[in-house]
């Protein structure tokens, strides 16, 4: 992560139709890419997210969660279908989908990861670090996850 303050003031979103309204801390005030497959079919492109300290989740009796790989869940709201937010499974960590936040302008692209599985027919503007797959498993092994 890096150096920048987290945003001061707590970050409200809705899904679309406001049935799950989600309230974040501590807003890191820049966005996480990923364009693996599995992000490309959950979204259609690629994942744009947000993370903070602590979440408030209000509605959870519309939200679904779904364990899509060994290390990872995904939410969405089960009454419009939004998607909520991403969880790696080893450290409990979720990270919230940006576009449901009114997100303040200067956000920046912290990193881009799964480069390597980015279809050709997009590309982002800002230059932000750009990691393969096999490197951004790599560094999470090195910090001592394992993936079964």
């Amino acid at each position: 992560m890096s150096a920048l303050a987290p945003l001061t003031d707590p970050l409200t979103g809705t899904c679309l139709c406001g049935a799950v309204q989600i309230t974040v801390t501590a807003v890191h005030p820049e966005v996480d890419i990923c364009h693996c497959t599995m992000c490309q079919r959950w979204g259609g492109a690629f994942y744009a997210g947000v993370k903070g300290a602590d979440v408030i989740v209000s509605g959870d009796d519309a939200v679904t969660v779904y364990r899509s790989s060994a290390w990872a869940e995904r939410a969405f709201c089960k009454q419009c279908g939004s998607n909520l937010w991403y969880c790696f499974l080893p450290t409990g960590s979720r990270s919230f989908l940006a576009g449901l936040f009114d997100l303040p302008s200067g956000f920046g692209i912290e990193q881009q990861i799964f480069i390597d599985e980015k279809p050709d027919w997009y590309d982002l503007a800002q230059t932000s670090p750009m990691k393969t797959g096999a490197a951004t498993i790599a560094e999470a092994k090195a910090a001592g996850f394992t993936f079964e």
